[in-house]
């Protein structure tokens, strides 16, 4: 017994070491703490205690405590001084001594509570059966689809996402009105763009369209080649391609043969099988090649083909190339020498890279190192692409994770389209939050358009936003309404895969301590919305949703069925998981003896 109370002494003065550290921590963030909205005063006390504590490697003592059978400290997150004052309330009954520990005032259960009511604040009342919410980003359609905007609210939609960085004023607006009227208390969120680096334009290619026939294996055709000239309908899957004038396609009719000479001076004919009088669809056997100008006709009733849209174009880069990054956003010629040029959009980046820093592109599809740097241009040796190369289109991400890049987290377009905002929203979202003075600059400028309300939520997208969220909590913390997204796609390719699933984790981590709803966002059953039919990690992740208050899904031709999916997925999660906590529900899966 002399043994057992000499350790439990030991873990003891830990316990209140740890109590100590998290005190001071909180006093020495005193005034931070004190300028929080009074709602937050408590969670932004609790967060700096937690950063505290883990700020130290607590894994042996862990270890010690669950050796005489107490809490190993693993939950702390919602309420840290309650748990050391339990842990150390049943370390005194052991010793039989009497303490002077404090206990701590807030009760656990009050501060998961807390959490409660704030996401309530922000996202909207969970539906029954689910606490998590379901996030939809509303396609370029939904502007003019209001049933498309129904569809997504009887799935499961709880919350509607307006991306700035596409459409404009008048689609948002119109969107806007479209989830207003769906008829259920579907709340709008718009999501700034921020300082995204793309790549530049690429010279187009030339005005051609090609049309082939689908082939097993042996070359037998499967799927004839298919065409529509003039206006194809609505549900129409097959290109479409212009004809001078509308005689000529009022005057076909079904079986009609169509001859031609295509690009190549090959001679060509096709069967019209469907006709519109606006528009004519044909079949063939044979792949043809269409240019403005081409000679069609039944005979001598003949007509051309009329202006095309130039095909894009793309660099193929491969492992061991050489690619320069200019200020210049003159179209880059496409070479095959393993030499390539292509624009950078963000003028602000050079002069910020230096030599050795990574650069990835394409979401960490391609990737490289620099070697040189001038006053207009970077040059990147390529270390990392698929055998055989890949594309590297316009307008695809660059990302620099060793680079401190000098650019906020708001633009002259974000701060231009906050006016639409304030005006159409519930909550504003802003885009690769690095510092706590970017957050600082958006509630500033809210505040200058009388926007007290407007919900906030900061985008996780970048590891200095990571690292500095403790602080930017700190100051977001002086709105009421706040969130956090953790949005995966830029911050794997910032932090790596491989670190990946530890940055979600601890970001989970934090935000419970902070009672901060947090959305998990990116690439959530992205396979299921966009060829329906998910695959197995991504339903394992969806599951995973549950520790957030809500799940963000992007667009996709089946996003219908990806919403109604997420919804039952977290319906059957809601009872057997809670942040780090497995529920006990009653399991009826299982009988043995039956």
């Amino acid at each position: 017994m002399n043994g057992l109370a000499a350790r439990l002494g030991e873990l003891r003065g830990e316990l209140r070491d740890l109590r100590s550290a998290a005190l001071d921590a909180e006093q020495e963030a005193g005034e931070r703490i004190a300028r929080v909205a009074p709602e937050h005063r408590d969670a932004a006390a609790n967060m700096v205690r937690y950063c505290a504590l883990r700020s130290r490697d607590l894994r042996g003592l862990q270890d010690r405590l669950a050796q005489v059978g107490l809490s190993s400290l693993g939950r702390m997150e919602p309420d840290v001084l309650r748990n050391l004052d339990a842990v150390l309330a049943m370390v005194n009954a052991a010793l039989g001594d009497s303490t002077d520990d404090a206990p701590a005032d807030v009760d656990t259960g009050e501060a998961g509570a807390e959490l409660f009511r704030k996401a309530a604040a922000l996202l909207g009342g969970a539906p029954d059966d689910r606490s998590t919410r379901i996030m939809v980003t509303m396609p370029s359609d939904a502007a003019t689809d209001a049933a498309l905007v129904r569809s997504f609210t009887a799935a499961g939609m709880d919350l509607a996402r307006i991306n700035c960085a596409h459409d404009g004023p008048e689609e948002w607006a119109a969107m806007a009105v479209h989830v207003r009227s769906s008829g259920e208390d579907v709340r709008i969120a718009m999501d700034l763009g921020g300082p995204k680096l793309r790549t530049g334009p690429i010279r187009p290619g030339p005005e051609v369209v090609k049309i082939k026939p689908r082939r097993d294996a042996a070359g037998r055709v499967l799927a004839p080649s298919a065409v529509w000239l003039g206006r194809a309908p609505l549900h129409a899957d097959d290109t479409a391609v212009p004809v001078a004038g509308t005689g000529w396609l009022a005057r076909r009719v079904v079986g009609d043969r169509i001859d031609f000479r295509d690009a190549r001076g090959r001679r060509r004919r096709m069967r019209v099988v469907e006709t519109t009088g606006t528009g004519v669809h044909l079949l063939g056997d044979r792949t043809s090649y269409l240019v403005p100008g081409t000679a069609i006709g039944v005979g001598n009733d003949s007509t051309t083909i009329g202006p095309l849209p130039a095909t894009e174009q793309a660099l193929r880069v491969s492992r061991g190339d050489a690619l320069v990054l200019t200020a210049s956003q003159e179209p880059a010629e496409p070479t095959s020498d393993g030499r390539h040029r292509i624009g950078c959009s963000l003028p602000d980046v050079f002069g910020a890279v230096h030599e050795g820093h990574r650069v990835l592109f394409d979401d960490g599809k391609i990737g490289g190192v620099v070697t040189s740097v001038s006053e207009n241009e970077i040059h990147v040796g390529i270390t990392s692409a698929p055998i055989g190369g890949t594309k590297l289109k316009a307008g695809k991400g660059i990302n620099l994770p060793d680079t401190e890049l000098p650019i906020p987290a708001l633009t002259d377009e974000d701060k231009a389209d906050l006016d639409s905002v304030v005006e159409l929203a519930d909550i504003v979202e802003i885009s690769f939050v690095r510092s706590a003075a970017d957050v600082r600059e958006l509630l500033e400028l809210l505040d200058a358009r009388d926007a007290p309300e407007l919900g906030v939520v900061v985008k996780l997208e970048t590891v200095a936003g990571f690292a500095a969220l403790p602080e930017a909590l700190l100051e977001l913390m002086r709105r009421p309404r706040v969130g956090v997204m953790i949005a995966r796609g830029d911050l794997a390719v910032e932090a790596g895969f491989e670190r990946l699933a530890e940055v979600q984790e601890e970001t989970l981590w934090l935000c419970q301590a902070a009672r901060v709803p947090v959305i998990w966002a990116t690439q959530v059953l992205d396979s299921l919305a966009d060829a329906g039919v998910p695959t197995r990690a991504e339903v394992t992740d969806a599951a995973q949703g549950e520790r957030a208050e809500c799940v963000m899904l992007n667009k996709g031709p089946y996003i219908v069925e990806a919403i109604g999916a997420l919804d039952d997925i977290l319906r059957r999660m809601h009872g057997h998981l809670y942040k780090k906590n497995p529920l006990l529900r009653r399991l009826t899966s299982w009988r043995i003896g039956d």
